[in-house]
């Protein structure tokens, strides 16, 4: 499937969950729908995806390869608690890929650090991590377990709709889509195409959290300033080779944890410095 296919399989979905009566609270529980992603119209995403002959950044090899240098050590949040860390590989496939979506919920507007010792919590509980578990335990128990990630009331509420989902429609598994993984609660795009790649092993897009999207705004990876990381991804997947898709959320996640900071980035010791746009458009400031 398509980028701009599944982006309005998502939209559709997102607009069937509020149809449902969602809480307009929703709109904040994940990091990508923040400031209403959801009301993209599809013409501005046909205008990001326009191929223009497959336009490309300036530079935009080089810059790839000095972050993969600056990353090499891959010693970030993102490498030793990530989604793909928080899991079970020893349980079985189906109780594993649970507990990916479940890290994924957890992770929206969450240090790494935060959701792996909420995950860390919930997989030493009782019995476990697993839909069973889930379907068990109270919904005030499960927020205690999971505080302090963020928004965690909304979470607990969450995790537990979807327990409930997986087991009367799904199978006791999670979906293998990215348009069934949005019609969960709180469940978007970012999410849905980094749980396939957790889950089920699928490359379906570019995962594209805050992070990537205020990277990718500031190093020109996109032709026109997003406004959001939908608008970003769609953008991205323009453009980007699909054999880099798999390792573009890693690679800058892990860069904006510890050079291209959302505030005071180190810019004086990322090796992209001279080509980079956002470093020049500061210098080019203070001269002015």
């Amino acid at each position: 499937m398509s980028g701009k296919r599944a982006f309005r399989t998502c939209q559709k979905a997102v607009v069937a969950k509020k149809i449902k009566g969602s809480n307009t609270a929703d709109k904040h529980f994940e990091a990508d729908s923040i400031k209403g992603n959801n009301t993209i119209k599809d013409t501005d995403i046909e205008d990001l995806a326009q191929n223009d002959d497959i336009w490309r950044p300036v530079n935009w090899e080089k810059t790839l390869s000095n972050i993969k240098e600056m990353r090499e050590t891959r010693n970030a949040p993102v490498d030793t608690m990530g989604c793909d860390k928080c899991v079970d590989y020893n349980t079985k496939p189906e109780i594993m890929r649970f507990q990916a979506l479940v890290s994924l919920m957890l992770s929206s507007q969450t240090k790494d650090e935060v959701t792996f010792a909420a995950m860390d919590r919930l997989k030493t509980y009782k019995t476990g991590l697993s839909i069973e578990s889930i379907l068990e335990i109270s919904e005030e128990a499960l927020g205690q377990l999971i505080h302090p990630v963020g928004f965690w009331r909304r979470k607990a509420k969450y995790i537990k709709q979807t327990a409930e989902l997986l087991k009367d429609k799904f199978s006791g598994d999670i979906p293998k889509t990215v348009e069934l993984l949005c019609t969960l609660p709180g469940v978007g795009p970012k999410m849905a195409h980094i749980c396939m790649k957790t889950a089920w092993g699928v490359v379906s897009g570019i995962g594209v959290d805050t992070h990537v999207h205020r990277i990718s705004n500031r190093i020109g990876w996109v032709k026109t300033p997003t406004k959001t990381p939908e608008q970003t991804r769609i953008a991205l997947e323009s453009w980007i080779p699909r054999d880099l898709w798999e390792e573009v959320n890693n690679l800058l996640v892990g860069f904006g944890q510890q050079t291209c900071k959302p505030v005071k980035p180190l810019c004086d010791t990322c090796a992209n410095q001279a080509i980079c746009p956002y470093v020049q458009g500061k210098k080019g400031s203070k001269k002015n």
